[in-house]
Parts: C-alpha cells; structure tokens; sequence
C-alpha cells in the first residue's frame, strides 16, 4: 500500500514549509479502494525535519510527501529515505492524494517559495 504524507498544521489543509511542519496527515486506500486517513502525526517541536538529528524519522515510513513547499535540504534528506516530495499549489489533501494515485499531474507550487522551479509535478507510479 502506497503511504501518503501530507504535511497540514490545521489537519484540514495542504500547508507549506515542509521542514519546519509538525503536523501531518497519512493517507492511503482501504481494503475497498477509498481514500481514507490512516494517521496523523502531530510531532514536537524537535522533530520538525529542520530540528531533528535522529536516524529514523515517522516520515520515513511514507512513499510520497505532499506539501506547499519545501525546502531542497529536505528533499535530499527524504529523497535518501526513498520518500518522494511533491510541492504544489492543491490545498486539499485527499484532491491532491487522489490526483497524484490517478496519474495525472498536480497544479504547480509558486515558484518563489523557497526558491522552487515552476513546472509540472508528474508521479512516478510503480
């Protein structure tokens, strides 16, 4: 099953700055196929990426990481951990979950947030 992160300091929607995120939603499908919450982390403060020092991080148990915005340290650092970050401007979490699933490209993070390449996000499925 394909663990999808979702970085959401209200639980409600898709929030920015990845690195400095403490709350997340983890999203994947039921036995039936829905979309569904599988967990929430709600992390102190020494476990944002940007604090922690650790081996093992929660984040590292998810294949994709959907966030606003994020940094390119904390690309790396997932990206080591075989968690694949996506940035874009989709603020609903289960939209963009399920656009991502389908295949289909998600709408374009601005660029100016931490410095990001504006072009299309395509997932990599398989």
């Amino acid at each position: 099953m394909i663990k999808i992160a979702v970085t959401s300091q209200n639980f409600r929607t898709i929030t920015p700055h990845a690195g400095k995120c403490r709350r997340f939603l983890i999203l994947g499908r039921n036995e039936q196929g829905e979309l569904v919450e599988l967990d929430r982390l709600d992390l102190p403060k020494e476990m944002s990426m940007h604090e922690f020092k650790g081996l093992r991080h929660p984040l590292f148990d998810s294949d994709i990481l959907l966030t606003a915005s994020a940094g390119q340290g904390f690309v790396r650092r997932l990206q080591q951990e075989q968690v694949q970050v996506i940035c874009t401007s989709e603020t609903d979490p289960y939209r963009a979950a399920e656009t991502f699933l389908q295949g289909q490209p998600l709408p374009v993070a601005d660029a100016h947030v931490h410095h990001q390449q504006s072009r299309p996000i395509m997932p990599k499925l398989g």
